[in-house]
């Protein structure tokens, strides 16, 4: 479902992107091309600032968001998925938020009021809050950084770990061109 904010923004989603059905998107949403956007998602983009200004939500190309995300941001915030990202079943990204190119969010994960820079890996079940990931870090699963501090036990991406965030971008671009080419069947 497309729809507009109470401030009248409404999404705009590349004809290359495929957005299931049952998805929500709302207000100031930019969807990119070739992105895949899931069952059950919402992207919300509707809340201002002091000022009656919000910034938009965009999804970067060639990005997945899988069933049941939920991206949201407060007081006019905004959030940013880079390119070629995957954000897993089930995970929260709430503004303001950064999460840079080719990243991958694991199941149930939550991140708010942080940065992901390009090519990290933040596993499942993890928290990432207030805090400026550097490119190229592995979150391992059910870990909760609430600040920089909290950083200096994380190691780089091992090898394995980039294999599969790849591995999910490949199915989820193919996806894409599976649900358009079925798209009049919905």
């Amino acid at each position: 479902m497309i729809r507009r904010n109470p401030s009248g923004d409404l999404p705009v989603v590349h004809d290359d992107a495929f957005v299931d059905p049952t998805a929500i998107l709302c207000g100031k949403v930019i969807v990119e091309e070739n992105v895949f956007i899931g069952p059950y998602a919402v992207i919300r983009a509707d809340e201002v600032d002091e000022n009656g200004e919000m910034e938009a939500i965009v999804i970067g190309a060639h990005s997945n968001i899988q069933d049941g995300v939920v991206i949201h941001c407060k007081a006019g915030g905004g959030v940013t998925i880079g390119r070629n990202t995957s954000i897993a079943h089930r995970s929260i990204v709430h503004g303001p938020c950064t999460v840079g190119d080719n990243v991958f969010i694991g199941f149930n994960s939550v991140l708010f009021n942080c940065v992901v820079s390009d090519g990290s890996v933040v596993r499942h079940n993890s928290v990432v809050e207030g805090c400026t990931v550097p490119e190229g870090f592995y979150i391992p699963s059910t870990v909760n950084i609430h600040s920089d501090a909290d950083l200096e036990m994380i190691e780089r991406v091992p090898p394995q770990a980039i294999d599969f965030s790849e591995s999910v971008a490949h199915a989820n671009h193919e996806l894409v061109k599976g649900y358009k080419r079925i798209r009049n069947e919905f």
